[in-house]
């Protein structure tokens, strides 16, 4: 049997598929998808971000996986395969929350994670007889997990030397914007410390981008974790929230593990807008204080903010960027809100009747989905986009160079100039 695994692009407004310039590190899903499937399966990956797809390559079954903004490029795809009479199964966030918009693409559906149900989709595929929906009953444990198969991704045509890991599965939070939560059921789950030290060591490379959605959400376990990790003399970074601040024992073990930046979600600079996303454990007022023990530990904070929460008003791009630039923050990523399908934001926005977008090639991070409170639709993209151009200006980026730490300003320079070409050129720098 031959498995061709695809991971998609996504659709630019004019229509064309999206291919970087510059990607920054493959997904981790389809390899371990590959690694799940049984030895005698042919397995070949496609990563649309930096391959072309044969549509008339020899497949006996297609695999898709989507987050929902390469979901219209995924049913393209599915689409294109199916003419030809091959099977495609789908999975991943978009199709889990949609699973009945999803069939209508593929022959079958696999709602939440692959581990324990993958093999069960294969056998039904051979013989034949694939079954509409999948999901397996509870959360699978994640001892004793197969390696992901990097090795089939084209791996020099990624514009880092960063190898994706993932160590944990889930997040204790409950953001209700988030589809973390709706998609792993609110469960947070680790993996053994020794299994990722020997996947790690496996990879051969320095560069870690540890994939979870957040790495210290559990102190005891992080920190056994990052203890571990010292001997290997690494260089990484990941997600984290803002409590890791409290903790001035997990930032050293962080940081002599070879911790140098964190993407933390600050999301808001309004109590009330952090009230009503479920996330309270952020404080405003102590954001300054917080930032500024995570930087003096030595890691670089990647803030996150999202605009057009219902206390957003035309006035929070410039408080926004006047926040950032005092605490001289190195890195920040912009996002216009996203109503995403299953969480509880977008359940409450679709009773109100906001939700003024379902293409969701759109749904980007960059356009207006949905009808603001405090702010038109128009005013909330253009602010999104003034913010990007300014935070990127080469002013702001000079001012904010020689923010302390200081070690890996290289990368962190790097990384600032990659988003500025983004932004200069009309794309989220998020985007693939």
């Amino acid at each position: 049997m031959k498995l061709l695994l695809i991971q998609p692009s996504h659709l630019l407004n004019g229509g064309q598929v999206y291919k970087p310039r510059w990607p920054w590190l493959p997904s981790l899903t389809m390899p371990t998808v590959a690694a799940l499937t049984p030895s005698d399966v042919e397995v070949t990956i496609v990563d649309e971000y930096v391959q072309e797809i044969d549509f008339n390559a020899p497949a006996d079954l297609v695999g898709l996986t989507a987050v929902i903004t390469q979901s219209t490029r995924a049913y393209q795809i599915a689409d294109q395969f199916r003419r030809r009479g091959v099977p495609v199964v789908m999975g991943g966030h978009h199709a889990s929350a949609v699973p009945e918009e999803a069939l209508q693409h593929c022959d079958a559906v696999v709602t939440g994670e692959a581990e324990g149900i993958w093999p069960t989709v294969i056998e039904d595929a051979q013989r034949g007889k694939l079954e509409p929906l999948y999901r397996l009953n509870g959360y699978p444990s994640l001892e004793g997990l197969p390696r992901p198969r990097l090795s089939l991704l084209p791996l020099r045509r990624y514009s880092t030397s960063f190898f994706p890991v993932q160590t944990t599965r889930g997040c204790p939070f409950h953001c209700n914007f988030c589809a973390v939560t709706s998609f792993f059921g609110g469960t947070y789950r680790f993996r053994p410390v020794e299994e990722v030290v020997e996947e790690v060591k496996a990879i051969g490379s320095r560069n870690i981008f540890f994939v979870d959605d957040n790495i210290a959400a559990h102190p005891s376990r992080a920190k056994e974790l990052f203890q571990a990790l010292i001997p290997l003399r690494l260089r990484w970074l990941s997600q984290a929230n803002l409590t890791v601040a409290n903790d001035p024992e997990l930032l050293d073990l962080a940081v002599k593990s070879g911790c140098f930046a964190l993407f933390i979600g600050l999301e808001s600079l309004s109590e009330e807008n952090l009230k009503q996303a479920g996330k309270t454990f952020n404080r405003p007022t102590e954001y300054p204080e917080a930032i500024g023990r995570i930087q003096k530990a030595g890691i670089h904070v990647w803030a996150s903010f999202i605009f057009g929460l219902d206390d957003d008003d035309e006035t929070v791009f410039e408080r926004t960027l006047r926040f950032l630039e005092e605490n001289r923050l190195p890195m920040a990523s912009f996002f216009a809100y996203v109503p995403l399908p299953g969480t509880r934001a977008a359940q409450r926005m679709e009773e109100e009747g906001r939700i003024i977008e379902r293409d969701w090639a759109k749904y980007d991070d960059a356009h207006a989905l949905f009808t603001p409170r405090r702010m038109s639709s128009q005013v909330l993209e253009q602010g999104l986009w003034w913010a990007y151009r300014r935070f990127y200006s080469l002013p702001s980026l000079l001012r904010r160079a020689c923010c302390p730490p200081q070690h890996h300003l290289p990368l962190v320079l790097l990384m600032n100039l990659l988003y500025r070409w983004a932004v200069r050129r009309g794309i989220h720098p998020m985007s693939g």
